[in-house]
């Protein structure tokens, strides 16, 4: 039962525009259209039309009255007496002209009340023959009727058979309405425009750019809205700027210690103990710099504008240098604002992944409709679906090490999506082509 109307509201929803500006504009301009129509048409209906058709058949009446006087007196063979009580009495213009024929039938004008109204007033009341001529810009209206021999012709202002006032209240109507319209679309302008800007601002935070010049402005509860955004961009930022100043301390004190560990071991003699306790601190080293590295996140680096196609190639040569069969390939505008540093860190950390665990990578990248997007294939033994969102917590670790970096750490695919995040996008899994593992980086450009 129900049905018909969903499909209906859905339709209706993918019609209607989705901006706020265009929606508010439409919620200001549908009352009004209908409104002015549904009056415009009770008041051609019921007041144009009457009032007119009533003058037009009053006009008649004088004029089928001249008709009954003329065949009634038939002596006076200028009809001197009847021409001045019509022109004193009913203000007509009349004459009678002997042996002259009506003229041709004109093309009725398409939309004209005064001529329906005449021509069926005078077939109703006069029952012969005639001419009319409504159309043109003179102020009289003509009418000539056949009456056998002769022609009666009368002429009549047009206020006498129209309601001329009628065009001027509805000029009145459309262009007060057309005013008002005009003031309400430039007043919802300057409200909409603080809602907009707010969207802006929230779009290149989330997106890690650099708010510039933004100030809370509009309407009191617009005004609320973007100082909470301020106030809520400045506690994130003081948040990330208090933890950066503690890792950079713990950092410091952290490489003090194995700086110490290092020199001790060096004074040592060199056996297959010692050597191992060199890995070891050399592996506390790579976790305490990947600690700090997913610890940091998104540090304070600008937006540029960035040669991707470049960026990518540097990446896949450098993996190619060491060894791994790997291509990469580009398409669109290369040129793309991003942190550059972060998005190839983030980059490479997906790439070091597929050429640790597959033979053959492939880095394909596409920038059209407004995204980047830069799949990374391998032929690997992949990670199953039910897994591919759990590789992304901190830590997470697969019976294959699947998520592994070279640090053990379990915080490369973490980290490669905080900074995908950072920038606004994501990064998603699912499977290659090669039959491996494909990481997909999506971020708006």
């Amino acid at each position: 039962m129900l049905a018909p109307y969903r499909f209906l509201g859905q339709r209706l929803g993918a019609a209607m525009p989705k901006g706020l500006y265009a929606r508010a504009l439409i919620i200001i301009i549908a009352p009004i259209v209908i409104l002015q129509s549904v009056v415009a048409f009770v008041f051609m209906e019921r007041h144009w039309q009457t009032v007119t058709r009533r003058l037009s058949a009053a006009t008649v009446r004088d004029i089928a009255a001249i008709v009954d006087l003329i065949e009634t007196y038939p002596a006076d063979p200028t009809y001197g007496e009847i021409i001045r009580i019509a022109q004193d009495r009913l203000g007509l213009i009349i004459s009678v002209v002997p042996g002259e024929p009506l003229p041709p039938a004109a093309p009725k004008p398409f939309f004209s009340l005064l001529d329906s109204a005449l021509s069926d007033e005078i077939s109703q009341q006069i029952g012969k023959p005639f001419w009319i001529d409504t159309v043109g810009k003179s102020n009289l209206v003509e009418v000539r009727i056949q009456l056998g021999d002769k022609v009666l012709r009368v002429l009549a202002r047009r206020s006498q058979t129209y309601a001329s006032n009628s065009e001027i209240f509805i000029f009145w109507m459309v262009g007060t309405s057309a005013v008002l319209l005009i003031i309400a679309i430039v007043f919802l302008r300057n409200q909409i425009r603080p809602i907009q800007q707010l969207a802006d601002a929230a779009e290149s935070f989330g997106k890690g750019r650099t708010i510039e010049e933004f100030k809370p402005r509009g309407a009191r509860e617009v005004r609320r809205a973007g100082a909470a955004f301020i106030e809520m961009k400045d506690r994130i930022n003081r948040q990330i700027e208090q933890r950066t100043t503690m890792l950079a301390g713990v950092s410091h004190d952290l490489r003090t210690v194995l700086t110490r560990f290092r020199l001790q071991l060096a004074l040592l003699r060199q056996n297959e103990d010692v050597r191992a306790m060199r890995r070891d601190v050399d592996d506390m080293q790579r976790m305490l710099e990947g600690y700090l590295a997913f610890a940091r996140g998104d540090v304070d680096e600008p937006t540029l504008p960035t040669d991707v196609a470049a960026l990518i190639e540097d990446v896949v040569s450098g993996s190619r240098r060491v060894g791994h069969v790997i291509s990469g390939r580009f398409e669109g505008d290369p040129i793309v604002d991003l942190r550059p540093s972060e998005f190839k860190r983030c980059l490479g950390n997906l790439i070091a992944n597929a050429c640790r665990h597959g033979s053959t990578v492939e880095v394909t990248a596409v920038h059209a409709d407004g995204w980047l997007s830069v799949a990374v294939d391998d032929d690997g033994p992949g990670i199953p679906p039910a897994e591919r969102e759990m590789v992304f917590r901190p830590f997470y670790r697969l019976d294959e090490a699947r998520n592994l970096d070279e640090s053990g750490t379990g915080l490369g695919l973490s980290i490669a999506r905080d900074i995908a995040r950072a920038h606004g996008g994501d990064v998603e899994l699912g499977t290659a082509p090669l039959g491996g593992l494909r990481a997909t980086i999506r971020i708006p450009a």
